[in-house]
């Protein structure tokens, strides 16, 4: 699965990922907390106390990194759900002051986590293993794909292309190991091959956003165009 370096440059990706998610908070009222958000029995108020709980829950990983002690993101999917749900329904300011201080102790712990601990292996709740850089990606993910879901005016194609093409890597390698995956190829709009599954199939051609929008479930896929047929029915991404 897709990891990035430890450097201030992938520092500031989640720096920046995390001011674009809170710049788009700050007209939140508490009528806009219960709305729907675009992740089907969630709303906006489920997705901001996910967002403020999974940055402790990463921290968790962190900690296992630094001290070798098992430190898992949570006990089990139902402590996860209840800590989601517990937050969903509070007042609007406490929502997005719980998203920016945990962003703000997450943000420290990677730029202050030692470089032997990145070398360490841990296990995210997802079930892989991987070293920390995994986490940088996780969190940036969440971060540029939860502001979408959000419904507050954000899209995929607004995701600055550093940050799309990371986020886009990771569900890329998803597919690449997920079981049931149709034959298909995947192209850019300059004709570039960003993944091919299986040998055969169409091949599938859109714009890079449209492409992430597609894979993670955050579009139907209208604005790509396939050779042959409709598009490929994917299994559920995450």
């Amino acid at each position: 699965m897709k990891e990035i370096p430890p450097t201030p440059e992938s520092f500031r990706e989640i720096a920046a990922a995390t001011d674009r998610l809170l710049s788009g908070l700050a007209a939140l009222t508490d009528a806009d907390v219960p709305a729907p958000s675009r992740l089907p029995g969630w709303t906006r108020g489920h997705v901001l106390s996910h967002l403020a709980r999974q940055a402790p829950a990463l921290e968790r990983l962190l900690t296992w990194a630094r001290t070798g002690v098992e430190t898992p993101q949570y006990p089990d999917r139902a402590t996860r759900d209840a800590e989601i749900e517990s937050g969903a329904h509070r007042p609007a300011a406490e929502l997005v002051a719980g998203v920016r201080e945990t962003a703000a102790r997450f943000q420290e712990a990677v730029e202050t986590l030692p470089e032997a601990a990145w070398q360490a292996t841990v296990r995210p709740f997802t079930g892989e293993l991987c070293t920390p850089r995994r986490i940088l990606v996780i969190r940036l993910r969440e971060l540029e794909l939860h502001r979408v879901d959000l419904d507050l005016g954000h899209r995929v194609a607004d995701i600055p292309a550093t940050a799309r093409d990371i986020v886009l890597d990771d569900v890329l390698g998803y597919y690449a190991q997920a079981p049931d995956v149709p034959d298909f190829t995947l192209r850019d709009d300059a004709g570039a091959e960003l993944a091919r599954y299986g040998t055969g199939g169409p091949v599938v051609t859109g714009t890079r956003a449209d492409a992430l929008a597609w894979l993670s479930g955050r579009s139907d896929g209208s604005g790509l165009r396939a050779t042959t047929g409709p598009l490929p029915v994917l299994p559920r991404w995450l």
